[in-house]
């Protein structure tokens, strides 16, 4: 554990003043973050004194709470994701992450293997970039320094071809000698002649080995390369240079092929980007040119034509065309785009040609978005991966230990010392448990990188984790399930007033508000001819309605808990019968005391709601519930169309937040799915919250757990069968991994195992667990 006490300012909206109840709410938010130990704050100096673990916790889940609830971070603190190059085994990426937090400054440190991703967090005014590089670079690795290929995006390490690739080479030649000193012994050559050959496999293969534990012993931080190493010198101590050259080539030779088999789960992060154009075609002083993206501004017009790869997030000017969204959002459909509708960097133009007006900077494109969050997601931890951290931390010092007692206790006690120390060298071999180190992480790298493909952004492992043991889901109505594109089907005016009445008392309330049915009332209003009055005053009412002051008059439009709140009651209106109203929104329109009248409207459900409620069932979802601020009779009828279990109605959002804390509470986990801004709060008081339509607004990828880039819930099924998968692949890998550490060990203290057969126990369980992890590559 990495405990650290940090004094953080903040900017505290001003309602906190004297507000004990805001200053809670803000403690009960932070504490929530995994690792976050405790919270106080400090309102003289206006700041929060947190004391958190730092291998769970970074300050910009911090921040990322704190802004959620109104406070704003002032940033003192710089948080960079850079890529590493030369990290060839999993607990090296665990030396860098423990070493790198002992450091003065550093605040957070997360190191990935499975995408060689280093991110890290610390105070701007004593640590610097080059501080980092230097660090790394004495343990023996370097960060990969070149301009990355798009903005925003760590860089990529180059992928060098076999005959170019200095490790592999070495690999081959080590294990070229390894077989010349092997005939030559068979032919009876004098032993200097083989020995000589397994020196040269044994420099040329435990080169790079012997250099990364080098820099692991002046770390203080043994690492497999390490024992490995010592492993190799030691049999070479007994005179037994044949197994000491076989140890590392055959450590060498499993490191290249984990290599070769991570480096296609890294090809998730590298094939979105390679989606990423690197310059287009600009309307620029009345003639057209090309562009290098980070050089285009918000505003300009870009010329796409057909076949082109959008470069820039933007708006259609003019033209249209049919453009294949599917890497940005999954669908498989193409989109059809006229002008007036938004398109996205990534989307692959199809027959037409169009203007778009750029509406996002390069490294604020919905694409650039995508690929950050997934970085930052797979450098987040999962349980099952602290797990094997831990466990490895306790494990290996352990073996060690007994490796060292091994070879001198029994000596000791009267045994022979060679076969002892034999014993105490494979069991170094086997000491490091790899296999289950990477059992996790490379899994969950695979998993987050084939849903960002799918166009599903997962926050992490562990959301991915908990989203893979969900067993009930709750949903929004209005926007989720539904279309949320009111339209209005009646009006309905009390007798002594009129149609154009209640639509111009309805249309000027509604020409201030945001909510899905004013721009039907106001679509309807102007079909009319209706004009809007005089507005003086206007108020939302969450969960009700609005008011407003008209020509002088205090005016409302509202559900029937407004007109309960006003001591008005429904007064029966001809031709509005309650059966007429099933599924329908009602609002009544008032004006002071009296009711005008009502207007109705419908909301179609979306063409992909049923068959994404039926594969839910499919998926393994027991529990389905609706919770919705509409009206009891409109949401049990939608409910009913799509086979919803339980429905919720009339609820204010505060309520919504309630309803999903006491489902908590009776079935252990729930995730709820709704639009990101108006549900934001029962998404945060669900297990997992689930935001649809990200593509279109940035805002929804920064508030939801899990992001469904789509408008839609047809790959909601997708990622629950995916998630599940994964939760069944890890718990394979860890077993797997556990059975073969205890095998190895056990075997090695009968007497069973050659110094040889330790490495390929040790590299091939590696090699099967990543394999088995790389499944979650494919569909799920």
């Amino acid at each position: 554990m990495e405990t650290k006490t940090l004094d953080i300012p903040v900017a505290l909206p001003e309602y906190y003043e004297n507000c004990e109840r805001c200053i809670e709410r803000l403690k009960e938010s932070l504490l929530k973050i995994e690792g976050m130990q405790s919270v106080e704050l400090d309102e003289a100096t206006s700041s929060l004194i947190v004391t958190y673990d730092a291998s769970f916790t970074s300050i910009e889940g911090v921040i990322e709470s704190a802004r959620q609830i109104g406070v704003e971070i002032v940033r003192r603190y710089t948080h960079e994701i850079v890529t590493l190059s030369g990290l060839d085994c999993p607990d090296c990426a665990q030396k860098v992450e423990r070493t790198l937090l002992k450091m003065d400054g550093v605040l957070w440190a997360s190191v990935n293997y499975a995408t060689s991703i280093l991110s890290i967090e610390y105070l701007s005014a004593s640590v610097s970039h080059q501080n980092v590089v230097g660090w790394v670079r004495r343990l023996g690795y370097d960060i990969v320094e070149e301009a990355p290929a798009m903005p925003g995006v760590a860089p990529v390490a180059k992928v060098e071809p076999v005959w170019r690739n200095r490790r592999a080479l070495l690999t081959l030649t080590s294990g070229l000698f390894l077989v010349l000193g092997f005939l030559s012994s068979r032919l009876g050559l004098p032993d200097p002649f083989p020995n000589a050959m397994y020196a040269i496999a044994l420099v040329t293969g435990g080169y790079y080995p012997a250099r990364s534990g080098l820099f692991s012993a002046r770390a203080l931080a043994l690492d497999t390369n390490f024992l490995m190493t010592a492993a190799a010198l030691g049999a070479v101590a007994l005179g037994e240079w044949a197994d000491g050259a076989m140890v590392l080539f055959l450590f060498s030779l499993g490191s290249a092929l984990e290599a070769y088999t991570v480096e296609r789960t890294r090809r998730s992060i590298r094939l979105l980007i390679e989606l990423f154009p690197r310059d287009a075609l600009v309307k620029r002083n009345g003639r057209e040119e090309r562009v290098p993206i980070q050089q285009i501004s918000v505003g300009e017009t870009v010329i796409i034509k057909p076949g082109d790869q959008i470069a820039v997030d933007g708006v259609v000017a003019a033209g249209s065309s049919s453009v294949d969204q599917s890497a940005v959002t999954g669908e498989s459909t193409p989109a059809e785009k006229v002008a007036g509708d938004a398109v996205f960097a990534g989307s692959m133009n199809q027959r037409g040609a169009m203007e778009v007006r750029v509406t996002s900077a390069a490294e604020d494109n919905t694409l650039s978005k995508i690929i950050h969050l997934v970085e930052e997601a797979q450098a987040r931890k999962a349980p099952s991966q602290r797990f094997s951290e831990r466990f490895g931390r306790i494990y290996t010092p352990l073996v060690i230990v007994a490796a060292v007692g091994l070879s001198v206790i029994p000596p000791l006690l009267g045994g022979d010392f060679a076969e002892w120390f034999r014993k105490s060298l494979i069991l170094l071999v086997v000491s490091c448990p790899c296999a289950l180190v990477i059992s996790t992480p490379v899994a969950i790298v695979a998993s987050i990188g084939n849903a960002a493909r799918n166009g599903i952004l997962v926050k992490g492992g562990a959301y991915l984790e908990e989203l893979g043991r969900i067993s009930v889901i709750a949903f929004d109505k209005t926007g989720t399930l539904t279309t949320g594109r009111l339209e209005v089907e009646n009006v309905f005016p009390v007798p002594g007033h009129t149609e154009q009445d209640v639509l111009k008392t309805a249309a000027t309330i509604e020409s201030k508000s945001e909510h899905p049915l004013a721009d039907a009332i106001l679509a309807r209003a102007r079909a009319r001819g209706v004009e809007l009055g005089d507005i003086a005053y206007f108020e939302a009412l969450p969960g009700m309605g609005a008011r407003a002051v008209i020509d002088g008059r205090l005016t409302y439009i509202g559900n029937d808990r407004l007109l309960a709140d006003i001591k008005l009651t429904p007064p029966e209106i001809p031709g509005l019968e309650p059966d007429a109203c099933n599924g329908k929104t009602l609002m009544y329109v008032c004006v002071e005391n009296t009711v005008l009248g009502v207007i109705t409207a419908t909301d179609t459900v979306k063409k992909t709601t049923p068959d994404a409620v039926r594969e839910l069932r499919r998926a393994g979802i027991v529990k389905t519930v609706m919770i919705t601020g509409d009206n009891a009779a409109t949401a049990r009828a939608v409910a009913s169309d799509l086979g919803i279990d339980d429905v919720y109605s009339d609820l204010l959002p505060e309520e919504k937040v309630d309803i999903i804390r006491d489902l908590v509470k009776r079935h252990g986990r729930v995730a709820m799915v709704g639009d990101g801004i108006n549900d934001a709060p029962a998404l945060a008081a669900a297990t997992i919250g689930i935001a649809m339509g990200g593509a279109g607004a940035h805002s929804v990828l920064e508030t939801a757990d899990v992001t469904l880039m789509a408008d839609d819930l047809s790959k909601l099924p997708y990622s629950i069968r995916l998630s599940r998968s994964s939760l069944r692949i890890i718990k394979q890998n860890v077993t797997f991994a556990v059975i073969v550490v205890a095998a190895l060990v056990l075997s090695t203290l009968v007497g069973w195992l050659t110094l040889a057969g330790g490495v390929i126990g040790h590299e091939g369980s590696a090699l099967i667990v990543i394999a088995n992890g790389m499944r979650l590559l494919r569909k799920a």
